[in-house]
């Protein structure tokens, strides 16, 4: 599994022009699932997320994780993270999960984080998603277990 996470001041989504899911200071993962992912992998992924340090401390150093620093998680799906991107000009998608196991690790993903007490706004398995964001710093890491 994979999770792109961004240290943000706001994130968006909108699908048809409707806003479906919106937070303030906090994370926006973008979360991939590839085949072989299962129930450990996403509950490891979800710990890293919460547990890694990339907020500000009184010292103005990324000491702080998303739960010391009262923030936010939103989470969307994107399968593209899993994509193989090594060769040619054309991604190819066959790392990805199938999209009925993606769609339930995606979900067991957010339940973990919702369990450890995190507010979770998400987008829509699957959908046309248009999301915004302001990346604060910008402070962006790839974490993938």
């Amino acid at each position: 599994m994979i999770a792109l996470i961004q240290r943000v001041t706001q994130a968006r989504v909108e699908i048809a022009g409707e806003s479906v899911a919106e937070i303030g200071a906090g994370l926006l993962v973008l979360l991939g699932v590839e085949k072989g992912d299962d129930d450990k992998k996403c509950q490891r992924l979800a710990e890293r997320v919460l547990s890694y340090r990339v907020f500000a401390d009184s010292d103005d150093k990324m000491n702080l994780n998303v739960r010391q620093a009262g923030g936010k998680l939103l989470v969307v799906s994107q399968f593209t993270l899993a994509a193989e991107t090594n060769k040619g000009n054309r991604p190819g998608f066959s790392n990805g999960a199938l999209p009925v196991e993606a769609n339930r690790l995606y979900e067991l993903f957010n339940e973990n984080c919702r369990a450890a007490g995190i507010n979770v706004e998400t987008g829509v398995f699957a959908a046309d998603m248009q999301v915004s964001s302001s990346n604060d710093g910008p402070v962006t890491f790839w974490l993938q277990v």
